[in-house]
């Protein structure tokens, strides 16, 4: 996990759990562009009105769109169901600008930048800046920790705007959280790891039942002495029935192995998502 930096020559922002989205503001109208490069505009409608709150007869913006669930926090999983007939609207999470009446600024210090920005952009019921602040990023990440958010990015004072490039400038921090589950087959490897395994597949029991629930896979933070011994402890364990109720989807099914239920690891995840499923996990170790 990528450290969090320290010292006042730092601001931070929270990481909001959506998609990047390109913002294109002309002549009072909007297009919103994917990190694709697709136009996805028609899909939210709820921004249509989003150049009216621009200081400027174009401009280019940076954000993150995002669907708050019941608890207000940012779910990623809301966002792949959200869209025109959803009966949660997005929330555009301005961070950046990138261009203003066909003046490029990604030029600019990360600070002027920010300043701009807040003299450009008008808060709506669907779009606005996001917060900042400059040193302590302890307690943002610690206050990001406690809402159940995705963690924060931290930006050096001073950066100017790479597109398309990753730089030790942005670093993002993200908070994990560490889980027991319990390993109930795996996926058949392929390349370099075609003589062990793809991914766990792994699940957590019902409270109430005890049933075995399907959470998803694992697929990283294995070293190669941990791939050739859990393979053949695995191996050892081989079963024609699946240990899960219900049954994992079909994605899953595909090319799994099951295995009898009686090994257990502890991953590091990014949180459950609303099906149960462990999102970026990460292999620590069996218990």
């Amino acid at each position: 996990m990528t450290s969090l930096p320290v010292g006042d020559d730092w601001a931070f922002e929270v990481k909001w759990d959506g998609y990047r989205t390109i913002v294109h503001v002309a002549d009072g109208k909007v297009r919103l562009q994917s990190t694709a490069g697709h136009d996805v505009t028609a899909r939210w409608p709820e921004f249509a009105d989003l150049a009216a709150s621009v200081n400027a007869s174009a401009a280019v913006l940076d954000s993150e769109l995002v669907v708050f669930d019941d608890e207000g926090r940012p779910r990623f999983e809301l966002v792949q169901n959200s869209g025109v007939g959803s009966t949660r609207q997005a929330v555009l999470q301005v961070f950046d600008v990138l261009s203003m009446d066909g003046t490029d600024t990604i030029e600019l210090a990360y600070e002027d930048r920010r300043r701009l920005l807040d003299q450009l952009v008008e808060p709506g019921d669907n779009w606005l800046v996001s917060p900042y602040r400059v040193g302590n990023g302890e307690d943002l990440l610690e206050a990001t920790r406690e809402r159940g958010l995705e963690g924060v990015m931290a930006k050096r004072l001073g950066s100017t705007y790479r597109p398309g490039t990753r730089s030790k400038d942005w670093r993002k921090v993200k908070n994990r959280q560490r889980v027991e589950l319990t390993i109930g087959g795996y996926t058949r490897g392929s390349g370099n790891r075609s003589s062990t395994f793809g991914a766990l597949l792994v699940g957590v029991p019902d409270p109430d039942s005890g049933a075995l629930r399907f959470a998803g896979g694992v697929g990283t933070g294995f070293n190669h002495r941990m791939l050739e011994s859990l393979t053949a402890r695995m191996r050892a364990l081989r079963s024609d029935d699946c240990p899960f109720e219900p049954i994992p989807p079909t994605s899953y099914r595909r090319d799994a192995v099951w295995v009898r239920p009686e090994l257990r690891c502890a991953a590091e995840i990014a949180e459950f998502t609303n099906e149960g499923f462990a999102r970026h996990a990460s292999f620590i170790e069996l218990i």
